[in-house]
């Protein structure tokens, strides 16, 4: 081995140890600095993509909860369809069809649904035991549209709305709360079609149960999550099926109540 390539080697190991010490020696707050902007740029990875984009109309007149849907709102905004099935066999048109609108206030959000439901099953008496096996409409909403997991946070809520209108998701502690004064609602059925209309307060990810919260003051631009869902069962131990708004990819589909990245995003319009 020639003295230049042994000098060479030398000198390498040198400016490595001088980079390593420097590291070991950095401050402790400059250490935090860089953790802290490691935790952002993973956040950042983690940044939930915008899809099922929609614009979303405000109401001038504040929608009436009777559901008539013959608020003046009603005949601007646009029909959407419950149209993914995320569980259960294939089913028929006499079986379920479902439709719905969003539009907005300030003060809250407002959906009409429409749902052609041959059977409307409510077996469980106690609201907060087996909720998502009766017929329920389940309303998806994440108020910074950030996505992410929300299975048992408040990052996001997922609304399981009864036939009798107690409103039920889980909450920090793994356990079910009733969210009644989140949504209201009215039901009015004839036959075998049903019409929902709801009044959505919007809450963000600070929510405590227990503690006095501020609802959320909608503006023009804001973008939130949004989804819904129909659990259907004909007379079952369990639900027969599960209908969304959002196409889901892959094979597992039940994933609403866990992770927000899966939401349509809708933009607040005047």
């Amino acid at each position: 081995m020639s003295l230049n390539l042994i000098m060479k080697r030398i000198f390498l190991l040198f400016i490595l140890l001088f980079i390593l010490s420097c590291k070991k020696n950095l401050p402790n707050s400059t250490k935090d600095e860089l953790a802290v902007l490691d935790q952002k740029d993973l956040r950042k990875q983690n940044v939930k993509i915008d899809h099922q984009i929609r614009k979303v109309k405000k109401a001038v007149i504040v929608p009436k909860l009777d559901g008539k849907m013959d608020d003046p709102i009603w005949k601007e905004a646009i029909w959407y369809g419950f149209d993914q099935r995320w569980l259960g066999a294939p089913y028929t048109f006499n079986d379920f069809f479902g439709r719905y609108k969003v539009v907005w206030t300030p003060e809250a959000l407002y959906v009409l649904v429409e749902i052609k439901d041959d059977v409307l099953f409510d077996q469980n008496k106690d609201p907060l035991s087996l909720w998502w096996d009766d017929d329920c409409v389940e309303i998806f909403i994440d108020a910074d549209n950030s996505g992410g997991d929300h299975q048992y946070s408040n990052n996001a809520f997922a609304y399981h709305v009864a036939l009798d209108g107690n409103v039920v998701d889980l909450d920090k502690h793994k356990k079910p709360v009733l969210y009644n004064n989140h949504v209201s609602s009215k039901r009015i059925t004839n036959g075998d079609v049903s019409v929902w209309e709801f009044e959505i307060i919007v809450y963000d990810d600070t929510y405590e149960e227990g503690k006095v919260n501020d609802p959320m003051i909608l503006k023009k631009d804001q973008k939130l999550g949004f989804a819904i869902a129909y659990n259907d069962n004909d007379g079952s131990k369990e639900r027969e099926n599960f209908i969304g708004s959002v196409f889901i990819p892959g094979e597992e589909k039940n994933l609403g109540w866990i992770n927000a990245d899966i939401f349509g995003t809708i933009i607040l319009e005047e």
